[in-house]
């Protein structure tokens, strides 16, 4: 039987890597995005309801439609110097659109769900990560993805609904065959500004701040590629599809390295030097965040196979040449 698939905020990054895999495995797609942050030429794998998360009369519509045999979350805003300047959009979109959402899924009796959540919900930790590292979000960003993951539970609890809650670490790289990739308007994203400085002469990489305590100063982070992602997105539907029970797991590698790390690799994969400047924190982040993905192995079988640095990095590097040729 053909499993179909309604995936929240697919026309977005990590979502449209998703939605590719979720096609790949012989899956209906169907997109539900406003594209308010999201772009309509990056859904390529089912069809796209043009929609608001926070119309729950519309999702239910929606859903009613389609008659999904889960949801695929994504629609959020994930960026955390947003969230620290104007916490109201993060809490308005991410908290009311995820009970909207769960809101329309009962309505129309669908009782399976995967969540895009964060290592942002852990907030400060020295330690490797676990799954049972005690969540302390330190940004309003992370703060929404734990009020949500309580929400689901809750949810799930009440009506029946099981779910998996995928909390990852630094998603980078971009799709391998160029179907799809990292757009954001503007990006704050780390990968695609260090690799902006090695294209473009004119403009210098900032690492926000030198003083953390870590080896060199700057902050590190474990960073996983998106197809990764997508493939553990689509390993935690099949679970579920299995009748597998509401779960967490984290994505990582279980591997960090530091901004100036990566601004180094940045460089050697370009063949291009990416001009820096030590700047000021950016309020909200932690030093380190580093993951252990163990469960994820052993649960999901996933293993991530594209997370080495260098391939990472590549494949963006690839990415952004096309953009940069497609917007000339």
């Amino acid at each position: 039987m053909t499993i179909t698939v309604f995936v929240t905020g697919g026309a977005g990054y990590v979502g449209s890597h998703s939605a590719k895999a979720f096609a790949n495995a012989g899956w209906n797609v169907v997109v539900y995005d406003n594209l308010s942050r999201g772009h309509r030429d990056l859904v390529k794998w089912g069809d796209l309801i043009e929609g608001d998360i926070l119309d729950t009369d519309a999702l239910t519509v929606a859903l009613k439609r389609v008659k999904p045999d889960a949801v695929a979350h994504f629609a959020a805003f994930a960026y955390v110097a947003e969230s620290m300047q104007q916490p109201e959009i993060y809490y308005r979109n991410n908290v009311r659109g995820t009970m909207s959402l769960l809101d329309a899924m009962v309505a129309a009796e669908v009782k399976q769900m995967v969540f895009s959540s964060s290592c942002a919900t852990y907030g400060v930790s020295d330690e490797l990560i676990t799954e049972d590292t005690p969540q302390r979000p330190i940004n309003p960003y992370g703060e929404t993805k734990l009020i949500c993951e309580k929400m689901i539970r809750d949810y799930g609890a009440a009506h029946g609904i099981r779910s998996v809650m995928l909390r990852y670490f630094n998603a980078g790289g971009c799709d391998p065959e160029g179907e799809t990739g990292e757009r954001h308007d503007p990006e704050p994203h780390v990968i695609p500004l260090a690799i902006k400085g090695a294209m473009d002469g004119t403009f210098t990489f900032n690492i926000l701040g030198g003083d953390y305590d870590t080896p060199d100063g700057t902050c590190v982070r474990d960073y996983v590629h998106v197809s990764d992602l997508a493939d553990a997105h689509w390993r935690a539907l099949d679970y579920l599809n299995r009748g597998g029970e509401t779960d967490v797991f984290n994505l990582g590698t279980g591997r960090g390295y530091s901004v100036m790390e990566l601004a180094d690799a940045v460089s050697r994969v370009a063949g291009k030097t990416v001009p820096r400047v030590i700047a000021d924190r950016r309020p909200g982040d932690p030093p380190s965040l580093v993951a252990s993905a163990a469960k994820a192995q052993r649960v999901l079988g996933w293993t991530p196979q594209r997370s080495d640095l260098d391939t990472i990095l590549k494949t963006a590097w690839d990415w952004f040449q096309k953009e940069t040729s497609r917007n000339l």
